[in-house]
């Protein structure tokens, strides 16, 4: 039998990022669920390019995995983000300073290598009624997978653990994650001539400038301390727009993100941006501005004093806390009644060449998942 170290190994040595097809991973699993007498079943479909993705859920021996209503659903996905060309371990995993490193190793290889740890340790007569594995796709450019299986009602879950790294902090609460591009247009003309033209550049400035001013309303009227920072967050990541440097430009796009606290509507950004549009267009008609929504999920928040929050902090020692990040748990919220996060490893070393995980940690994971998949509350 592999070691959860083993494993994690092989995990990491598969590539899975958000833009290839995560069927090597999902078969690798699906192997050895087989081996402890799990039964699977898979939702594959096609992202735009074309490369093939598969969610899959599995059950315990005598479970069917087609049944959507469930007790307990553990969840995790199974893509990356595109590791560093100049990164020589990303895909070969080194040990270093009690350390696991590799591209995946906490976000979130670890969970799975955890949980497919606890599976082949268990006696098949040991697991409750109501249990699945749930894998997914492309959660790192939307948590893709995990919303077609939402919209498709294949999973009706009462209490999830969706796997991310939380440094084995039961995680009850986190923000939401909304995306949105905005356009806007001007005309362009001869820079030696701008009267002839408007410049979208001066005009996405001015709405740039009112969306900052909108931020440091959210950040001044801070309400939930629960989270560092205690507010939605406001950010413009990318800016592009003109055709030249003579001439004046006829567009300028940008991506706004926000990351919205539980309890506020996703669309409550979108929605002042767009009052501050009309408010700039009425002081100026020709101001022109378009919003696309692209992600509108919300937070979302478990109470603290929740049978499966408090289970989770008795186990581990820890006190439940909140995550910053974006998750798949702000996908099911709605239908589960207690949903936490949780892992092994911290977030703040993913997504760059310093991603690793204790091997501490991966040890102390499967004692804990293994007595919190056998766990029903009172």
């Amino acid at each position: 039998m592999k070691t959860v170290v083993d494993l994690l190994s092989d995990l990491i040595r598969i590539p899975s990022n958000s833009a290839v097809s995560n069927r090597l991973l999902i078969d690798y699993a699906a192997a050895a669920l087989r081996a402890a007498r799990w039964s699977t079943r898979e939702w594959p479909y096609n992202d735009p390019a074309g490369a093939e993705k598969v969610n899959l859920i599995a059950a315990p021996p005598g479970q069917n995995p087609d049944t959507p209503d469930v007790d307990w659903v553990f969840m995790c996905h199974t893509d990356t983000v595109p590791c560093a060309s100049d990164w020589p371990h990303a895909l070969d995993p080194v040990v270093k300073d009690g350390n696991l490193h590799g591209c995946g190793a906490c976000d979130v290889k670890a969970v799975l290598a955890c949980l497919l740890t606890v599976i082949a340790q268990t006696h098949t007569h040991s697991w409750p009624d109501g249990l699945r594995l749930v894998l997914t796709a492309e959660e790192e450019i939307g948590c893709i997978g995990a919303a077609r299986l939402f919209a498709s009602d294949a999973l009706r879950p009462r209490r999830m653990v969706i796997g991310e790294p939380t440094q084995l902090q039961p995680a009850r609460a986190g923000k939401g994650y909304c995306l949105a591009e905005i356009t806007v247009q001007g005309k362009e003309a001869h820079s030696a001539h701008p009267q002839q033209g408007v410049s979208a550049i001066y005009h996405a400035a001015r709405l740039v400038s009112a969306i900052e001013e909108l931020a440091r309303q959210k950040a001044a009227n801070a309400t939930h301390p629960f989270f560092d920072p205690a507010f939605t967050t406001i950010n413009i990541g990318t800016i592009e727009g003109g055709t030249a440097k003579n001439i004046v430009p006829g567009f300028c796009r940008f991506q706004l993100e926000w990351r919205p606290i539980p309890g506020e509507p996703a669309n409550t950004v979108l929605e002042s941006v767009a009052q501050i549009i009309h408010r700039l267009h009425h002081e100026d008609p020709t101001f022109r501005a378009e919003i696309q929504p692209l992600r509108q999920q919300p937070g979302f928040e478990t109470p603290a004093d929740a049978p499966l929050v408090r289970a989770v902090e008795a186990m581990t020692g820890r006190p439940a806390t909140s995550i910053p990040f974006g998750s798949e748990a702000s996908i099911f919220a709605s239908v589960a009644r207690e949903i936490i996060v949780f892992g092994p490893g911290d977030m703040r070393t993913a997504h760059s060449s310093r991603e690793c995980v204790p091997i501490a940690a991966l040890d102390e994971a499967v004692r804990c998942l293994a007595s919190l998949m056998r766990w029903t509350s009172s």
